[in-house]
């Protein structure tokens, strides 16, 4: 039987779901999870997203706003309660921008065969937005609520590309960075400036078993009608795939898709700046 790679939350030993998972749990961590990425949720979508019934949802739904992960606004959607602590990457921005990317992903997915991801960037970290896995047995799954470090994964490298350097730095060398962990040593630094220099001439990013073992993807950053990056795709597969994927036109599809995806982004009234 061959393996299938399943991403995490968690850069490197822990990808394969618990044998012993507990379904209830899991539906509340998926709902914390579209809470902080998504910033609202209604009830009936809560419900769609785990594949429950309304009233399995409401009763999830509750338990979360009665230990303050979530509240009900005036609208009657559930927010991010004070226990998330930080707020959400964008709020109704994100799911715009997932709305607008799934048709996208989808044709692009079905068209290589392989796992797209839609992330964006917060800080040093990237928050994967959705993923549309490939259909073949050997392939990598889905990492929808993930959070990994922007240096990296390919999305995350091909928007701090589009970074002034001054900024890159105070990312990955400046106090903060210390404190929060996010230091990249002396002898590493002037490496990872160099691959970003080489993404910016190249217009795309690579991660060759970055994140995890056996994984290789590629990313090509998103931008709005003024030209600000707003998010990433990748196509992610199984690194003995990379190669022959990358040489029956990898770029191409992936530029191309992005080019019509930022076409729908331009033409939308909510997308920032």
């Amino acid at each position: 039987m061959q393996k299938k790679f399943i991403a995490s939350s968690v850069p490197k030993p822990l990808q394969k779901r618990p044998t012993y998972s507990i379904e209830a749990v899991d539906n509340a961590l998926v709902l914390l999870q579209l809470l902080r990425d998504g910033g609202a949720l209604r009830l009936k979508d809560a419900a769609a997203e785990l594949g429950v019934a309304p009233s399995t949802a409401h009763r999830l739904l509750a338990m979360l706003v009665y230990r303050g992960f979530a509240v009900q606004d005036e609208n009657r959607r559930y927010v991010p309660g004070p226990a998330m602590g930080g707020g959400p990457a964008g709020l109704s921005w994100t799911r715009m921008l997932r709305e607008l990317a799934q048709p996208h992903m989808e044709l692009l997915s079905a068209q290589l065969n392989e796992t797209v991801n839609l992330m964006v960037r917060v800080g040093t970290k990237v928050r994967f937005l959705a993923t549309v896995e490939g259909s073949n047995v050997l392939r990598i799954g889905d990492r929808q609520g993930a959070v990994l470090p922007a240096n990296l994964t390919s999305g995350g490298k091909a928007m701090l590309a589009e970074l002034e350097p001054v900024m890159v730095e105070q990312l990955f060398r400046s106090h903060n960075a210390e404190i929060g962990g996010d230091t990249i040593p002396d002898r590493e630094y002037a490496a990872f400036t160099r691959e970003l220099e080489s993404v910016r001439n190249n217009g795309f990013a690579a991660n060759f078993e970055g994140t995890e073992e056996d994984v290789s993807a590629l990313g090509m950053a998103l931008h709005n009608r003024h030209g600000a990056v707003v998010g990433a795709l990748t196509v992610a597969m199984p690194s003995t795939r990379f190669r022959k994927v990358f040489d029956d036109g990898l770029v191409a599809a992936l530029r191309g898709t992005c080019r019509q995806l930022e076409v729908d982004i331009a033409a939308n009234p909510a997308e920032p700046g």
